[in-house]
């Protein structure tokens, strides 16, 4: 059976033909490299020779090649640019993928074989890795039911079906309900405040609808910047509404339902595979082992975090009392925190933009990349892509071929929302050949306007280096096994990364390289540097219970602690009480669009995020003691990077620091430690 996905692609690095796909293509490519995945499995259950790690562990990780790169383009469009054949296309194919996984996990005879191996993996002569891939075979196989009765098996194959098209469903509706609404102004007086920069991205959008005026969105270089600049209090309510009510309104694309059966199914299957909950089903794979763990560490921020936090809003509440404000809303918090930031530390938010174009942010995490681990990026011209504004990069070591990494920037109504990494193809040996992975970077700045290019906002600074951490976790990959490649590491681990880039945004010495006004190509005078590493701790009370206030929602919907007959609405503000600091505004939710949780892959997993940020700011502690890009230390971290999933992530980060993670250093580093 040839498809697309199983030839050869005659391309440069065999990169993804994005141009000669059509959308159409993709149903029966899924179809078609399913059967061929399934027939690879079934030869090697059917083996009458005697099991081994090569001919059953080993064979089993190198099956279903087609299907990976098929399955891996497909999605990623769907996330990028999706359209209506891609949609409904995934609406057919998510669950015959969640049932070929079952068909795999839930194989008698292929068990049997792996747990042969398994049960006699002492009398192998394997290397760590091989008995890293054994272990978690063997692993997956059983915490997906291998050793369930014919009974709970076909439970197990249901359940797995409807979650697999209640996800589906879930991420439509979010993705429909941003596309769907827009604020429409034609009253310049209720755009007070708004930078010109922001004023032209709305007049063309508008434009664009061909409507008179301006329009805002609930894409973030739209609404992020409405709800700092714009003086218009009820405007900005009326923003801030729509994004806090968004899948939750009354209508078809109300997610409600979908949260609660999505919470019902994961704990039933919790059940069915022998754990008390679905949190202590995910955190049997995780640095924090138990819901009792997690707990404890939220809890434990919480209880430092809040007293700074409550400073944080008393400052704004007094600023907003001059403006004759008694009562302090969220939908006032980014209004008055950019205005108590440009009073504490002496510059607009705006007013630094222009020295943060794109293409320099983007050439300077490129930079550090080569300072830290030597590797160089060349633009390439001869890549297909799947949209124009879509760029490819070919990263190279030592002048050899490292990877390819795609760069994906600009809010289309194909894409979500939001910023990520993720990769067409993963990297692995095989056969003496060191196969390098095709990595991507997909955010949504905003665009380049006439002959201003994109202009980015700080913590949109940050988040390019946050993602671009994650993209070289993927780049410096150097395993045999892909399924242990790269990111494919703990969920609680694999933020560390990507966190420990964005503290290269706050080093002073790094920042006065490459903060360079965009027409006049003058550095970022010093005394703003000075300010904007004196910010790197700005409301980070106020921040950290923020993204505490979802770990701890996350976690309580996953601990048995939701019952379907409660109210989304009621259940989320009483879990999350001792996080929020401004009052309760009815019928808003945050549960029916977060993503994360209900779409991605972060169910019971949403602390990991904190968790790292213990890691990174202990290993950038290290860069700190030697030089920020001290070959020596940089050395140590890219061999971490390069293992993967390899090896226990605690080994990995003691061979790098010679001793486990200091919690004080997260607490340093945000200004949250009582002098």
């Amino acid at each position: 059976m040839s498809t697309i996905f199983s030839r050869t692609f005659n391309t440069p690095f065999e990169s993804v033909p994005f141009n000669s796909i059509p959308s159409e293509a993709y149903e029966q490519e899924i179809k078609q490299t399913i059967a061929a995945a399934r027939n690879e499995v079934d030869a090697i259950a059917d083996n009458t020779a005697t099991p081994d790690f090569e001919n059953t562990v080993a064979a089993l990780e190198r099956s279903g090649r087609s299907l990976s790169l098929a399955s891996a383009a497909f999605f990623n469009l769907t996330s990028a640019e999706t359209n209506d054949i891609l949609e409904k296309t995934k609406a057919i194919v998510s669950p015959l993928l969640a049932a070929f996984g079952n068909d795999i996990t839930l194989n008698e005879k292929l068990f049997h074989r792996i747990k042969a191996v398994y049960d006699q993996r002492d009398t192998f002569s394997l290397i760590p890795e091989e008995k890293r891939l054994l272990d978690k075979t063997y692993k997956r196989f059983v915490r997906n039911g291998a050793l369930l009765s014919a009974v709970q098996k076909e439970k197990l194959r249901n359940i797995d079906q409807e979650l697999a098209n209640l996800t589906v469903k879930f991420s439509q509706h979010v993705l429909q309900e941003t596309n769907n609404y827009f604020l429409h102004i034609t009253n310049k007086e209720e755009l007070r405040g708004l930078p010109d920069s922001i004023l032209q991205m709305a007049a063309a959008e508008a434009g664009s609808r061909n409507l008179e005026g301006w329009v805002f969105t609930l894409q973030f270089p739209s609404y992020v910047p409405f709800m700092t600049y714009a003086a218009n209090r009820e405007r900005r309510k009326e923003l801030y509404l729509a994004n806090a009510r968004k899948a939750f309104g009354n209508n078809e694309r109300n997610n409600e339902s979908i949260v609660k059966r999505i919470v019902a199914l994961r704990q039933e299957r919790a059940n069915v595979l022998g754990f008390t909950s679905h949190a202590d089903f995910v955190l049997q794979e995780r640095m924090a082992s138990s819901p009792e763990i997690v707990t404890d560490f939220l809890n434990d921020l919480l209880q430092k975090a809040k007293p700074f936090a409550i400073k944080d809003i008393e400052q704004l509440k007094s600023l907003a009392a001059a403006d004759g404000i008694n009562e302090l809303m969220a939908y006032d918090h980014s209004y008055y925190a950019e205005k108590l930031r440009e009073a504490k530390y002496n510059y607009a938010e705006e007013e630094i933009k222009p020295y943060f174009s794109l293409p320099l942010v983007q050439q300077a995490a490129f930079d550090a990349a080569g300072k830290l681990y030597g590797l160089h990026f060349k633009k390439r011209d001869d890549i297909a892509v799947y949209h124009s504004e879509v760029e490819v990069y070919e990263v190279l070591e030592n002048g050899a071929h490292k990877a390819l990494l795609y760069t994906d920037w600009f809010p289309r109504n194909g894409k979500r929302a939001g910023a990520w990494m993720t990769s067409f193809r993963g990297q692995y040996i095989k056969n003496n050949i060191n196969h390098r992975p095709h990595i991507s970077m997909v955010g949504n700045f905003s665009r380049p306007n006439g002959d201003m290019p994109s202009l980015l906002t700080f913590n949109e600074v940050t988040t390019l280096f946050h993602e671009f951490g994650h993209a070289l976790h993927g780049i410096l990959a150097d395993t045999v096994y892909e399924s242990l490649s790269g990111t494919s590491v703990y969920w609680d681990f694999v933020e560390l990364p990507s966190q420990f880039m964005e503290n290269y945004c706050y080093e002073k010495s790094f920042l006065g390289t490459f903060a360079k006004h965009y027409q006049t190509g003058t550095l970022l005078p010093e005394e703003k540097i000075d300010k904007i590493a004196a910010s790197a701790s700005f409301m980070e009370g106020y921040q950290t219970l923020r993204q505490l206030s979802f770990g701890i929602l996350d976690m309580a919907y996953h601990s048995n602690r939701f019952n379907d007959s409660d109210s989304i609405e009621a259940f989320e503000k009483a879990t999350i009480q001792q996080t929020v600091l401004y009052p309760n505004i009815e019928g808003t939710a945050l549960s029916p669009s977060f993503s994360h949780v209900f779409a991605g892959g972060y169910a019971a997993g949403y602390y990991s995020y904190k968790w790292s940020e213990v890691l990174d700011a202990d290993a950038f502690e290290a860069f700190k003691e030697k030089g920020i890009f001290d070959t020596a230390t940089a050395a140590k971290f890219k061999t971490l990077l390069s293992k993967g999933g390899t090896e226990d992530p605690m080994d990995l980060y003691l061979a790098f620091r010679g001793r486990k993670p200091n919690p004080e250093a997260l607490l340093r580093r945000a200004g949250l430690l009582i002098q």
